[in-house]
């Protein structure tokens, strides 16, 4: 065979110089000509798929994504970066007391890699960036109790025998070890019950704060802050009452609009204004249903000025009331704090219905977080309080032989968590048919698109952002999250 022989190498080098430089601009369309002619491609979108069959969860897929501009006849979801809403605080769920005893009861190797899987940045973490938690019991814990609780007939007006003793076991040391990971993360904080020998049933299931002891709750409220704020532990925010309209639960309270503004107006703003407490106060925390509540707590102007914003449930109403209350207070923000998954439903069914209403959903009506319950129980779906919740499904179970099992709150929380960090804007995307989205842009500077699809039939759609565009396919039920 002749010998080839190139006479002008420096010819030669150049063509090879300005060949590896033009890959560079041929590199963003998802491809490119490598020198012996053949097809090399470029991933430019990541796609983290879970099917509503359970075959797929949480995976990123091996297809190829680069913007392009092939023109199709497939619907468009369009996100433009040019006009951003709320800035996200977080996503996560309730570590309820019952949550920290069962993690409390792993090994500690296995327990070191559960807390890094939610709430670290490694490349298996979920990367859990908000959390709610009780003040005093919720009906998630084995039993109900409050920080002060004294024998059938004595009161404490002074809070002498106030403690967090009652969570010095499980909740609080595990919030320091979950702070050691994630320093960043936020806290909000309610209770279910004021101390029993402040209400007027004597009794932790249902009842009201008494008048005479508002403005003792109230003292109770910024000592509960102060504490833990000495434990190590900050609270970016806190609720007078949780379900403030359900008094049925183990613990439960009954608090009316205007009893909410009342001891807001007139002791807990006050408070918190006289002891320099950062804590904001977030009303309401109940169900979509009744936006007329926050409406109403919010246009008393004495209370308004203590108010940073209004936190919802859905367990009745409709996402949409997020907005309402917004629209009647722009300058208000909005809170979704809880939404249980079943032990009787569905993974699918729970996935689809979740996604599109508690991370779309309350992303799209102007949520700066979005919370699912209980972070987790053990095989039995407990502990609980006697009446308390019994099909509550935690995201995690934990059994007695260290075995973790993931149920469908952990990937339906993840699919946000782990790819928008707190700080994220939320973006705009145009709605179209069964395709519900949401569209954020980090502090880094990537976009993230989470899509669910509610319709019967597999839908072929393009992701259009700056004039051009992705082609990607979602089964029935399915939830993807791209990432560019």
């Amino acid at each position: 065979m002749k010998k080839r022989v190139f006479k002008n190498g420096p010819v030669y080098l150049l063509v090879v110089c300005l060949t590896i430089f033009a890959y560079g601009f041929i590199q963003p369309l998802g491809k490119f000509e490598s020198l012996n002619g053949s097809v090399q491609k470029i991933n430019k979108v990541n796609f983290w798929l879970t099917k509503a069959d359970e075959s797929v969860k949480l995976q990123k897929q091996d297809v190829v994504l680069g913007f392009g501009s092939t023109v199709n006849a497939y619907p468009n979801i369009e996100v433009d970066e040019s006009i951003v809403y709320q800035t996200i605080d977080g996503f996560g769920f309730t570590l309820t007391g019952g949550s920290a005893e069962v993690i409390n009861q792993l090994s500690s190797r296995v327990k070191k890699n559960l807390l890094q899987e939610l709430f670290g940045k490694k490349s298996n973490s979920i990367s859990l960036s908000y959390l709610r938690i009780s003040i005093g019991a919720s009906d998630l814990n084995s039993l109900p109790f409050s920080y002060n609780d004294l024998p059938q007939g004595q009161t404490d007006r002074p809070l002498n025998q106030f403690s967090l003793a009652p969570d010095m076991t499980d909740l609080i040391p595990l919030l320091k070890e979950i702070l050691l990971i994630n320093p960043a993360i936020k806290i909000m904080a309610s209770p279910w019950s004021a101390p029993v020998w402040m209400k007027d049933t004597a009794s932790f299931i249902g009842g009201s704060l008494q008048p005479k002891y508002y403005d003792v709750y109230a003292r109770y409220l910024v000592k509960y802050i102060q504490t833990m704020k000495a434990a190590g532990i900050n609270l970016d925010a806190i609720t007078p009452q949780n379900e403030p309209l359900h008094p049925g639960n183990n613990p439960s309270m009954l608090m009316s609009a205007a009893q909410q503004a009342d001891f807001i107006k007139n002791h807990l703003g006050p408070g918190f204004q006289n002891a320099n407490i950062k804590t904001k106060i977030v009303i309401y925390d109940h169900n979509c249903d009744k936006p007329e509540y926050p409406i109403a707590v919010l246009s008393d102007a004495a209370a308004n000025k203590f108010i940073a914003g209004s936190a919802f449930h859905l367990y009745g109403g409709d996402i949409s009331a997020l907005s309402k209350v917004r629209e009647a207070f722009p300058n208000k923000d909005i809170y979704f704090t809880e939404q249980y998954t079943s032990i009787s439903q569905k993974f699918g069914v729970d996935l689809k219905w979740h996604i599109k209403n508690v991370i779309i959903g309350s992303m799209r009506n102007w949520s700066r977080i979005a919370l699912e319950w209980n972070l987790a129980n053990d095989q039995s779906f407990g502990p609980h309080t006697p009446g308390g919740c019994t099909t509550c499904k935690g995201a995690i179970s934990i059994d007695s032989n260290n075995n973790i099992t993931r149920h469908v709150g952990y990937y339906i929380m993840a699919h946000a968590s782990k790819f928008v960090p707190a700080g994220s804007v939320r973006m705009a995307s145009q709605v179209i048919g069964d395709l519900h989205h949401v569209a954020f842009k980090t502090v880094a500077g990537k976009k993230v698109l989470i899509v669910v699809n509610v319709g019967q039939a597999t839908e072929i759609f393009n992701i259009k952002f700056q004039g051009k565009w992705i082609t990607s396919t979602l089964e029935s039920g399915s939830v993807g999250t791209y990432i560019w």
